[in-house]
């Protein structure tokens, strides 16, 4: 399996697996994320033209991650694997490559009790913010999950410091 950057031809892709991922939702009875509908092509083709969608492909994608700049860290949007490619570490890969675009951190919010969510990032190496360690870009996206309906107590944002960073004076 090749990590590598979301192509255009890709975008359509992504979407199926999306769906196709929201499958573990529906399994443990959160049918309206399962339900939720994925990022438009014109939102994900924003991510792939500013450097921050990657695919794991062989040689089609079955899994991705979307990111961008929030506070001077990279926040992670999504990262969705087919759950025909499931427990192979795609998501891991995809978030380590993530990790390599030089930024001081990787940040995320996900669900703080589902086994795929919190505990399966703090096994990757995040670690659950205290609400008042969050930035003011993670304050505005808490704020827009609960306005498209998620609920905030059921959500925590995460961050995964890069100790190879620039400036971190190890990279």
């Amino acid at each position: 399996m090749h990590i590598r950057p979301a192509t255009s031809a890709d975008l359509p892709i992504l979407r199926d697996i999306e769906r196709a991922a929201g499958r573990h939702f529906a399994a443990i009875g959160m049918t309206d994320i399962a339900d939720d509908e994925p990022p438009s092509i014109e939102t994900l083709d924003t991510y792939r033209r500013a450097g921050h969608a990657w695919v794991a492909a062989d040689p089609a994608p079955v899994a991705y991650l979307i990111a961008e700049p929030v506070d001077g860290n990279l926040h992670i949007e999504q990262v969705s694997v087919h759950p025909d490619h499931a427990h192979q570490r795609l998501g891991a890969r995809l978030i380590d490559t993530a990790g390599a675009a030089g930024y001081p951190a990787l940040t995320l919010t996900t669900f703080r009790d589902v086994p795929f969510n919190a505990p399966y990032y703090q096994r990757l190496g995040f670690r659950i913010l205290d609400p008042a360690d969050l930035t003011p870009g993670l304050r505005r996206i808490r704020l827009s999950e609960a306005d498209r309906g998620l609920d905030p107590d059921l959500r925590v944002c995460m961050r995964r410091d890069n100790p190879l960073a620039p400036g971190t004076g190890r990279g």
